[in-house]
């Protein structure tokens, strides 16, 4: 049916904000993932394990979002991820994934190529503003304005928060893409050969730097990224999404919107692994290698004034 997990808006309905579906793998996670909800001020439609997944996307008849929760590698979820993600593509529902960062690599194949919000080792803030932002997206906050219910009120005061927290999440975001974009490069000059030594040097003394300093002073994950594809790239490595987050040095969650952002932009380009569907390898675009290697070219001639 075409109206499955969809927001009703029937007037009659007090609670106007449909409920939030959830998909588990185990007892705890379902639990988990419901804690969330509940604190968030929001109504469960359920919550069901991986393989009644794709059954009860198909019979609910109207949720908010999708909640998955997931504590360990489990082949079946590639399918449930799969039919999510073409549901997302289609603008049906918003869903967030959670999931711990020593199974992220079994995920990592849609972490780049749809709408699905994938957090990693959360904790509970950063749960509840994914599920607010997933929430909001998908237009919940319009509530009966005509009910005095107490119930009533709580959602729509809530639903002008969680709006709020996503605009400025949404401003937030737009960070990274404006850091990032880069300029046409010149491809018509000869291509600088680069020193491995000299990479690893700065990757080396970047590193350093939390050994006398708080290591978040210095967060930069679009450089630390940039950094660790091109030693790869040199010494001939492919780098899957889940060893790239850790490259980042910071939590995998901003890691994973760093890196969606700078492939939507072109910087990184993605390759899937021919030999496992669920791995996806990043390496640099063209233009960002070349224009990396012209930069460090050019450090190279002001450290030899």
């Amino acid at each position: 049916m075409d109206s499955y997990l969809s927001n009703n808006h029937n007037s009659s309905n007090n609670f106007a904000v449909a409920p939030v579906l959830i998909i588990g793998d185990t007892s705890e996670a379902r639990a988990r993932a419901c804690s969330t909800v509940a604190l968030s001020g929001l109504r469960t439609a359920g919550a069901v394990g991986v393989a009644e997944a794709e059954e009860r996307i198909l019979s609910q008849v109207s949720a908010s979002a999708l909640w998955i929760e997931i504590e360990a590698a489990d082949p079946r979820l590639d399918i449930v991820l799969s039919r999510v993600a073409s549901d997302i593509s289609h603008q049906r529902y918003r869903a967030v994934l959670s999931v711990r960062s020593d199974i992220l690599e079994s995920v990592e194949a849609h972490a780049l190529d749809s709408n699905i919000d994938i957090i990693v080792d959360a904790n509970q803030s950063e749960r509840a503003a994914a599920l607010g932002i997933a929430v909001a997206a998908i237009g919940v906050h319009t509530v009966n304005e005509a009910s005095g219910d107490k119930s009533a009120v709580r959602l729509r005061q809530l639903s002008d928060e969680v709006s709020r927290i996503a605009a400025t999440l949404a401003r937030l975001s737009t960070g990274p893409g404006e850091i990032v974009r880069r300029p046409q490069a010149d491809t018509s000059a000869d291509v600088p050969e680069i020193s491995l030594d000299t990479v690893r040097g700065v990757i080396r003394a970047r590193r350093l730097r939390s050994r006398f300093f708080r290591e978040d002073l210095f967060a930069d994950p679009a450089w630390d990224m940039l950094l660790d594809l091109l030693q790869a790239e040199i010494t001939k490595l492919r780098v899957p999404v889940s060893s790239l987050c850790i490259a980042a040095a910071v939590p995998a969650t901003t890691a994973l919107r760093w890196l969606k952002t700078m492939v939507e932009e072109g910087i990184f380009s993605r390759q899937a692994d021919p030999h496992d569907g669920r791995r996806v390898f990043v390496e640099l675009a063209p233009d960002t290698s070349y224009a990396l290697r012209r930069y460090f070219a050019e450090v190279g001639k002001i450290s030899a004034i």
